[in-house]
């Protein structure tokens, strides 16, 4: 019985120990458990820090806080086709960097030179019509104002303390707005480049970042995300050379720009096309001496005069209208009209009204040639439908003078008209010139 008792006391503590063995062993897993996993998560955690930190470079902050930015500029100009016919046609793409709120854009001249219409890319998607409020042909800059308020701005730097071999990063739009906000980094290769581009020779800063066509006129940042440079060009029998126009001489011409009087009439330039608002014996870009008395024909011509009746008596005030020397600009309801001289030849009105149906283009295209829309034209480019109304300088006499008048008028009203109507009946879109609500 003794033995027996002791037998069965024997066997309960000995399953006693069993168990807070096995109690105490599945705690010791579970600790080493808990220890290994804490060990991956740390080793997780060090690694994505590691790895936040190789990301967070200045090429990539130049790309968030700069980028933004950078815009793509479009250059448009009405050119003669075979058929006699004036066709506005896009000439190049290029790039620009906004430097102030309220739609203040520093890009090439080359960008803009000569344009008839310039549309700036925003990277918001949206699309807007530009112009140009001062160019300078001798140092390649020129300054672009869209209207539209709190945008995204690129801060200056200093390129006087630039020194080779710190880094330079690029922002454009390279081969054209299909490649738009391309970032590229190098370094500054070489200062004081005195690079001839055409006739002139440029004192420019040398960077081995890629730099293609559509690049220009784009901006060059330093690490601090400052514009050191505005990118002009490469050269076409070299890999990684590529130049760009030093800050400090934007800034002239940014000074001269804040000075002028934008609502008065200027002077252009015969040679270079230079719009000049201040008396000057020899045009500041081309050095091209202008005609004397030039000046104090600033008044209105009697076509000037002529022409800002007629956009008065379509309810516009055709001092905000002016758009340059003989050329005006304004939205009559929801279409953008255009009144501009031509070769000192002709004058021109014309309205793009409307885009071209993704469907059934061939009910649009049947109106178009079907009906009689005398004396104006209907013409399409690529997708925009425009209206236009062309007549001589020299049909232009007092005999005529009422005529011609109202159908500058009208044609103002029909393009209200028409761009409507041909959304309605025919599907079409509004043009990305018109105003309208969505």
């Amino acid at each position: 019985m003794e033995r027996s008792f002791m037998k069965k006391t024997m066997n309960i503590f000995f399953c006693a120990l069993l168990g807070a063995a096995v109690l105490i062993g599945g705690c010791s897993d579970n600790n080493k458990a808990e220890a290994v996993k804490e060990q991956k998560t740390a080793a997780a955690a060090q690694k994505d820090a590691s790895l936040s930190g190789a990301r967070n470079t200045p090429i990539v902050a130049a790309a968030k806080k700069v980028g933004p930015a950078v815009v793509g500029i479009t250059n448009k100009a009405y050119v003669r086709d075979i058929f006699n016919r004036v066709q506005l046609t896009e000439r190049g793409t290029g790039s620009g960097v906004i430097y102030d709120k309220s739609g203040l854009i520093a890009t090439n001249n080359h960008v803009v030179e000569g344009a008839s219409e310039i549309i700036v890319s925003l990277t918001d998607g949206r699309s807007v019509k530009g112009k140009v409020l001062g160019a300078d042909a001798a140092t390649d800059l020129a300054v672009v104002k869209i209207d539209e308020n709190n945008l995204p701005v690129a801060d200056f730097g200093d390129s006087s303390t630039l020194q080779v071999g710190e880094p330079a990063i690029a922002i454009g739009n390279p081969l054209g707005l299909e490649f738009r906000g391309s970032v590229t980094a190098g370094v500054i290769s070489a200062l004081n480049r005195s690079i001839q581009l055409g006739e002139r020779k440029f004192d420019l800063i040398q960077t081995d970042a890629a730099i293609n066509p559509g690049n220009s006129g784009g901006p060059i940042f330093n690490e601090k995300n400052e514009v050191v440079g505005v990118t002009v060009s490469k050269l076409s029998n070299a890999d990684n050379m590529g130049f760009g126009i030093r800050v400090e001489a934007l800034r002239k011409l940014l000074e001269f720009v804040e000075a002028a009087d934008r609502t008065a009439f200027q002077v252009q330039c015969d040679s270079c096309d230079e719009l000049i608002s201040e008396e000057e014996e020899f045009c500041p870009s081309c050095g091209e001496k202008l005609p004397e008395g030039i000046f104090k024909e600033r008044e209105p011509s009697s076509l000037s005069t002529f022409c800002e009746r007629a956009i008065r008596e379509m309810g516009v005030n055709p001092i905000l209208a002016r758009d340059g020397y003989d050329s005006w600009t304004f939205h009559k309801g929801s279409s953008e009209v255009r009144i501009f001289v031509y070769e000192n030849t002709y004058l021109f009105a014309v309205s793009p009204i409307n885009l071209l149906p993704k469907k059934e283009v061939e009910r649009v295209l049947d109106y178009i040639l079907s009906e009689d829309f005398s004396p104006y034209k209907l013409g399409i480019e690529g997708r925009q439908i425009y209206i236009a109304y062309r007549v001589h300088l020299s049909d232009i006499t007092d005999a005529s003078e009422d005529e011609i008048l109202t159908n500058l008028v009208n044609l103002a009203l029909k393009a209200d008209e028409m761009d409507n109507m041909m959304v309605e009946e025919f599907g079409c879109e509004f043009s990305e010139y018109s105003k309208h609500e969505d």
